[in-house]
């Protein structure tokens, strides 16, 4: 078993939500995030026409635990639903499970997906 994380903009979450849905992947946890990657934030002009620089920037992480036969099969999915073309839109983790366990049933490993 994987697990998933991808970072990606706050405006395609729903996006990336449903994709995953119509593709069988339900279990999921999102979390709002603050950070910064190559981008390194935005500038813009602030009042009295001084820069403002903001260099943490809100993003949206996504966390899934798949069979590892599904791991490619998601990745595609959420690259295809997240990806806009610009710097700024995100980054995919994928990580080894050792163990799942359901606590309504005890059920371990795949089972409990």
């Amino acid at each position: 078993m994987k697990k998933i994380e991808a970072i990606v903009r706050t405006e395609r979450l729903e996006a990336v939500k449903n994709a995953l849905a119509d593709n069988g992947i339900l279990g999921l946890n999102v979390t709002n995030v603050i950070g910064r990657g190559v981008q390194k934030g935005i500038t813009y002009q602030g009042r009295g026409g001084q820069p403002v620089t903001v260099d943490m920037l809100p993003k949206v992480k996504l966390e899934t635990v798949v069979k590892d036969r599904d791991v490619d099969r998601v990745v595609d999915v959420i690259i295809k639903a997240a990806r806009t073309g610009n710097i700024g839109d995100g980054k995919i983790f994928i990580m080894p499970v050792e163990e799942v366990i359901r606590l309504r049933t005890g059920e371990r490993g795949e089972k409990s997906l």
